[in-house]
């Protein structure tokens, strides 16, 4: 790895870090070293590193803010690339918007709302990046990535730039084509409708109030934990099994909404595992139903 280090700093490709703390680069404040981390400047030195990386055969990922992670303690194998403020650029044309994959996914929603843009609504509240929405198909309140997403501006191993429309990123719940194929996302371009722009801030403002109301914000989390097992909702089963306030080590399951598990005092990832294994064989023993999480989990042997 240390040969590729080199040459990823060789590349001119923007900030290369070796065995960076993931823990600084995930909402959980959780996570093991990355055993290179880059930050690439923009979509041509994302090209130059992918070209360095593949000719290594390194495992690699892509990560935005880190709000859906969950890195075991051991830290993640190869290179991580964290596509961020470099990558954090929008255009407008008419109602179509191209947001580059690092843009914070809710400060393009609180921009455009300001704008009187409407479909972005159900983002007030959600943390992440444009890149990640559409990787994992996000959504609340009724709506999702699916519903404004054009196409995707995706990077693939071997250098080559594809657009992917709505159609092709087979968009499913909290999922797309990406979870299955090795791509990055560059940019997205969302098509959105000219609304009222009072009407359209007030129910941004609704759906973040509501957020920070019922969700533990004031700790280090990820959002929600599991999926929800519908027609069930994963809060109401956790709930209902009497697992609020459940702690392992210095984690534990949210007194205010039971499908957060939240960083209590320096938790580690092994503690927020041990939690979802219990909720998983909890769940499962009460009602027959497997609980599936939300979050990723990345092992550090991970086959990425």
């Amino acid at each position: 790895m240390e040969q590729v280090f080199r040459e990823l700093q060789e590349a001119d490709i923007g900030r290369v870090a070796w065995k960076e703390p993931m823990s600084k680069h995930t909402t959980w404040k959780i996570g093991g070293p990355a055993d290179v981390l880059i930050e690439p400047e923009g979509i041509k030195a994302l090209q130059r590193a992918m070209a360095v990386i593949t000719t290594w055969n390194v495992p690699w990922r892509a990560v935005g803010r880190g709000s859906n992670l969950l890195v075991e303690d051991a830290g993640i194998k190869g290179v991580v690339i964290k596509l961020g403020r470099n990558m954090e650029y929008m255009e407008e044309n008419n109602i179509q918007i191209r947001a580059g994959a690092g843009f914070s996914f809710i400060k393009l929603a609180t921009i455009l709302s300001k704008k009187g843009y409407s479909g972005l609504e159900f983002a007030g509240g959600i943390p992440g990046t444009v890149g990640g929405a559409v990787f994992m198909n996000a959504g609340a309140h009724g709506s999702d990535m699916s519903d404004i997403v054009v196409k995707a501006h995706v990077l693939y191993p071997d250098g080559s730039l594809v657009w992917l429309t709505n159609e092709e990123l087979e968009f499913s719940y909290r999922t797309s084509i990406l979870q299955k194929e090795r791509a990055v996302v560059c940019e997205a371009v969302l098509a959105l409708k000219e609304g009222n722009k009072e009407e359209v801030v007030e129910e941004m403002k609704k759906h973040k109030d509501y957020r920070r109301s019922t969700q533990p914000w004031n700790y280090p989390c990820a959002g929600s934990v599991f999926r929800n097992p519908l027609p069930n909702h994963a809060g109401a089963l956790i709930e209902k099994a009497g697992l609020k306030g459940y702690h392992h080590g210095g984690a534990g399951i949210s007194e205010q909404h039971a499908n957060f598990i939240v960083n209590l005092d320096q938790a580690k990832a092994s503690d927020v595992s041990a939690i979802i294994r219990h909720v998983q064989d909890t769940i499962y023993e009460l009602y027959g139903i497997t609980m599936q999480t939300e979050v990723e989990i990345v092992e550090r042997n991970a086959n990425l």
